[in-house]
């Protein structure tokens, strides 16, 4: 998918505490919580949608929040389970 988030991709990063929100969300144990983000981004499985000043990308299980100014990945989560 080409758009301004992967078209900028090299611009993505999180900072301290956003690396260890996202690792500790997902339960991630990788050393680089923004490049784990990234890889999951350019997958051509990604779903990408931009509502006001944030992307939400949407794969494997998670939702990631990137701020569409910045760059900067906010938080992720795993998606919730319908009932």
């Amino acid at each position: 998918m080409d758009n301004e988030l992967t078209n900028n991709i090299d611009k993505l990063h999180t900072t301290e505490l956003g690396a260890m929100r996202i690792k500790r969300n997902l339960s991630l144990d990788c050393v680089d919580a923004a490049a784990w983000c990234r890889d999951r981004i350019v997958s051509p499985e990604a779903a990408i949608e931009r509502k006001g000043k944030n992307w939400y990308i949407t794969i494997d299980g998670c939702i990631i929040t990137v701020n569409a100014y910045s760059f900067t990945i906010i938080t992720a989560h795993k998606l919730r389970k319908e009932h």
